[in-house]
């Protein structure tokens, strides 16, 4: 791992930036709190490797979430020579309240883009890819193609690769996600994000049912494991964090992560309080009671986080 710089700067799902349309009337013009616990202090991502990474993605004309989303732990990953792939374009049909992904009009969809995915994930020698996107909620089959043909193309150009793709809902429509399962990608991805309750706030373009009823169909499928993920700090209860759970579970999903929420600027939903390490350390024990295989849960955790070690659970 590439040495990190011993400066603490502001935790990247925190920066202070103007919105790009859509985030709704709920949202309304907050300052950032400035001030936040000892462990969610992240160092500045630094080093030749991680410049490396930096250099070929744009050489590519290809997104990272690590860096669209501002995750805390891209000092980390980046560093490691790690990173999750971001396909169809960096702006979003939906306008989720904790997202700092741009929403608006997508562009055209760039049909060579699984090509540069593959070559770029074997240029950088991955043992394990991830895939992500924007929700296109504008395209007939919400994007599932071209999911399947990165997949295709990482297994032809880094055969020894294995791959995690984390997908939107499709609105639900079973044909889209049955494109991505054919597939066969080790790890199939879909985050349900936060409690019931609060969808309409948080998600509102989305349903909690929908997106239970995506992680039952990936489940039913053999040979694939199935993961979802939820963030805390919106306001949930920990009875409702622990309802979201068991819901989660009895849909037979093998890999829950759980992280805290961050904010990424003034006009996304406020931190309405930080969870401590302690309280993670027990849902993850109360997690796995539940029959998770295995549970990754911690103040900076995110989608991708370790995510090498959920294939095979």
């Amino acid at each position: 791992m590439a040495e990190l710089a011993p400066i603490v700067f502001e935790i990247p799902g925190e920066v202070e930036r103007p919105r790009s349309r859509g985030r709704g009337a709920s949202n309304t013009v907050v300052p950032i709190d400035r001030s936040r616990p000892e462990w969610l202090k992240v160092r500045l991502p630094t080093g030749p490797t991680y410049e490396n990474l930096r250099k070929l993605m744009r050489s590519k004309e290809l997104h990272t979430v690590c860096e669209e989303a501002h995750c805390p732990n891209m000092a980390e990953c980046w560093g490691a020579g790690t990173a999750t792939f971001m396909i169809l374009g960096d702006t979003c049909t939906r306008s989720c309240g904790f997202c700092a992904v741009k929403t608006g009009r997508p562009g055209f969809v760039d049909t060579a883009e699984p090509a540069r995915v593959g070559d770029a994930v074997a240029k950088m020698a991955l043992g394990h890819a991830v895939v992500t996107s924007v929700n296109r909620d504008e395209l007939p089959d919400g994007g599932a193609g071209i999911f399947a043909e990165t997949i295709r193309e990482i297994r032809r150009q880094s055969p020894g690769t294995t791959v995690e793709v984390l997908i939107p809902d499709f609105l639900g429509k079973p044909e889209a996600l049955d494109v991505v399962l054919d597939a066969r990608p080790e790890v199939l991805s879909h985050n349900v994000e936060t409690v019931a309750r609060l969808y309409p706030r948080v998600r509102p373009q989305a349903r909690y049912e929908r997106s239970l009823g995506v992680l039952k169909r990936i489940a039913e499928r053999p040979g694939i494991v199935c993961k979802t993920g939820i963030m805390l700090g919106l306001g949930e209860a920990r009875d409702e964090v622990l309802q979201a759970m068991r819901d989660i579970a009895a849909q037979g999903t093998a890999v829950l992560t759980i992280g805290q929420y961050l904010r990424p600027s003034p006009l996304h939903l406020p931190i309405e309080r930080y969870w401590t390490p302690a309280e993670f350390a027990e849902l993850r024990d109360a997690g796995m009671t539940m029959g998770y295989r295995h549970v990754e849960s911690g103040p900076l955790v995110r989608s991708s986080y370790h995510a090498e070690r959920h294939v095979g659970i």
